[in-house]
């Protein structure tokens, strides 16, 4: 190969940059923005992932700036805890068993800096792809204003509403969910209010579930919102929702709120000729389980190893592979997450939460449900 081209310099395409690098393949990353992304979004690192940024190098950087979190919990609105799950039980499984809690903004300047120490490689900023073409063994990316990248394969890590997938007409199939997600990032410590909790807790109700996520900076909540509630109300009204969470006496200390959309979509292919569709630009899906990130991680590793091959038969495996893991796993699993969540039926709620104390009080059971949950499973073959 003598380039590959990627497009997006996000924590996907930076990652597949760098791990096409370290094979000593040259990279050039086009990024739409004039810098590194600065916003939080993804947050969870699961084992498998940890593994595959330790191999590139970065491992313990990463850890540096995150905050270790060996268990997760469940919790109900009205019962308090319902169960916590250690992944020290992987320990035959992984080097890493914890998730580590870390925002994406702080990957990404990792794994940029590690790409530049390679001869060859480059990013290039405020480069917004408009078109792709392909001829013989050759990709060409062309900028809306006219500008050319070229190389042997082109890897579209450049998210949901991805130019590398509109520009080879691939089809981006799926659902939209009925309600928007709010995440606040709160300067609190929410310990001192809920000492039981973990790092990461899920928090079932059949009227407003959410979930309560620590990072290294902030506790993060997000909730349910209407979608049909106009931006602003649902704002001005965010500290009494999370007054019902926890009331302190005063208003909560945000440090800032957003809201989104949430799909679930697996686009039509992930290999058109000789782009590879990564991440988000590939597979959307909502953030309860942490998937998206990871799964668009391990992507980035897969086709970097395919690539590396020089036989364009393992490239077309890796993406059907890739594909078939985000259809019967990463969707499923985050689907089954959320309506898990928000159940609304008493008798089907209880089951599932008698259900969970019984897997957090048996070893053999929480294995078998981490392997899954933490995404080992979907990776390699496990043994009981």
């Amino acid at each position: 190969m003598s380039r590959v081209v990627v497009a997006g310099a996000g924590p996907v395409g930076l990652t597949a940059a760098l791990a096409l690098a370290r094979k000593g393949v040259p990279v050039t990353v086009l990024e739409s923005g004039g810098d590194l992304a600065a916003e939080s979004r993804a947050s969870t690192f699961h084992p498998p992932t940890l593994e595959m940024l330790d191999d590139l190098g970065i491992g313990a950087e990463l850890h540096d700036r995150g905050l270790l979190a060996p268990t997760f919990a469940y919790r109900d609105r009205a019962a308090g805890l319902i169960a916590r799950l250690d992944l020290a039980v992987l320990a035959g499984d992984t080097r890493f068993p914890y998730r580590l809690q870390c925002e994406q903004s702080k990957l990404t300047p990792i794994l940029r800096a590690h790409l530049l120490r390679h001869d060859g490689c480059e990013i290039r900023y405020d480069w917004h792809l408009a078109a792709v073409t392909q001829t013989g063994d050759t990709v060409t990316a062309r900028s809306a204003d006219g500008r050319t990248a070229e190389g042997s394969w082109l890897i579209g890590a450049d998210g949901a509403h991805s130019a590398t997938r509109r520009a080879t007409g691939t089809g981006f199939d799926g659902i939209t969910y009925p309600e928007r997600f709010l995440v606040a990032s709160a300067d609190e410590d929410l310990t001192a209010w809920l000492p039981d909790l973990a790092a990461v807790n899920y928090v079932f109700d059949p009227v407003e579930w959410c979930v309560l996520l620590r990072t290294p900076d902030h506790w993060r909540v997000l909730l349910p919102t209407p979608a049909e509630t106009p931006d602003e109300v649902e704002y001005a009204r965010l500290d009494e929702r999370l007054r019902g969470v926890f009331d302190p006496g005063r208003p909560w200390r945000i440090a800032h709120a957003s809201m989104y959309r949430v799909h679930q979509r697996v686009a039509a292919a992930f290999r058109v000729g000789r782009v590879l569709l990564a991440g988000d630009a590939a597979h959307v899906n909502n953030p309860l389980g942490g998937l998206g990130m990871n799964s668009g991680i391990h992507d980035a590793v897969a086709y970097a190893d395919a690539l590396a091959t020089g036989d364009p038969a393992v490239v077309d495996a890796a993406a059907a592979h890739r594909r078939r893991i985000a259809l019967e796993y990463v969707q499923s699993v985050s689907h089954q997450n959320y309506e898990r969540l928000r159940a609304t039926d008493p008798a089907a709620r209880a089951t599932y939460l008698d259900s969970l104390r019984a897997t957090a009080a048996d070893p053999v059971k929480a294995r078998a449900s981490l392997l899954r949950s933490s995404m080992i499973a979907s990776l390699r073959p496990v043994t009981a």
